[in-house]
């Protein structure tokens, strides 16, 4: 087994009681990457795989947890400890997709959601309402576009890679079909919604931890209302991952809520402003 890990581990906690773990994250990853180049013999399962072993991997997940949680919005921590902690999670929702008909067609098919396999055009023609047009629209008002999902890299399963690969696609659509804006009260009910929905570690941390970030006010939204609904819909929801959602862009919105058993979401109020209050 490889020490230099272990070694590099060692340093940074002796030399930096404060140091930074996102800058470790990175710097692992980096000696990974120049250790495994590119080529079949070399452990590579699908384009960009980096093979690690179990104490790379446990590595890797405490240290992008610790950056992810100083900062949520990191989202290539939070891309690092999915897939370092998430192969029992992601194997159940690979077996729970393949018994859904639809779910079965995506593994198949294995479509990927980007800005060159998406028609912006016509997805702007689209009704108000519609699952395609209000999808837009939610990225336009948030100024994101799918290509902001990193690839997966550390998920040692050519069929997992994709179920992980998927669930970060489809993330904005879920947030879409919530109708759950993506402020930290916002992200952190369709974090609890995930949770219930994938069981993977890095969303039930989320939906457990990213509270603690929430103001007074916020933090009884999500006690009162968001937390509850979230999770009782995540939990009897039919799996947001079988959904092939490229084939039901002009679907009446309320419509798929109905089949997918969620319930409209409940109604946010913004926040007073400081100078309003007063």
């Amino acid at each position: 087994m490889r020490k230099w890990l272990l070694v590099y581990f060692l340093r940074f906690l002796k030399s930096n009681k404060d140091f930074n773990w996102s800058l470790l994250v990175v710097v692992l990853i980096r000696k990974l990457h120049t250790r495994n180049p590119d080529s079949a013999l070399n452990g590579r399962l699908y384009p960009g795989h980096i093979q690690t072993n179990a104490v790379q991997k446990a590595l890797l997940a405490v240290g992008s947890g610790v950056a992810a949680l100083q900062n949520p919005y990191r989202h290539d921590m939070v891309a690092v400890l999915g897939e370092t902690t998430g192969h029992l999670a992601l194997f159940k929702l690979k077996h729970r997709m393949s018994k859904d008909p639809e779910g079965c067609s995506v593994l198949t098919e294995r479509p990927r959601i980007r800005l060159s396999t998406l028609d912006l055009s016509q997805m702007s023609t689209l009704p108000d309402g519609s699952l395609g047009r209000e999808y837009l629209r939610f990225l336009e008002d948030n100024n994101v576009t799918p290509d902001t999902r990193a690839d997966v890299k550390f998920v040692d399963d050519e069929e997992l890679a994709y179920v992980m690969q998927r669930y970060r696609e489809v993330h904005d659509l879920i947030h879409t079909i919530l109708g759950m804006p993506t402020n930290m009260l916002g992200e952190v009910a369709v974090k609890v919604f995930e949770a219930a929905q994938t069981g993977l570690p890095m969303c039930i941390m989320g939906a457990v931890l990213g509270p603690l970030r929430l103001s007074k006010s916020r933090m009884q939204k999500l006690v009162q209302s968001l937390g509850p609904w979230a999770l009782r819909n995540g939990s009897r929801a039919r799996c947001l991952l079988s959904v092939f959602y490229e084939r039901r862009w002009d679907q009446n919105l309320e419509e798929l809520r109905k089949e997918l058993n969620i319930e409209p979401p409940p109604l946010i109020t913004p926040a007073k402003s400081k100078k309003a209050a007063s």
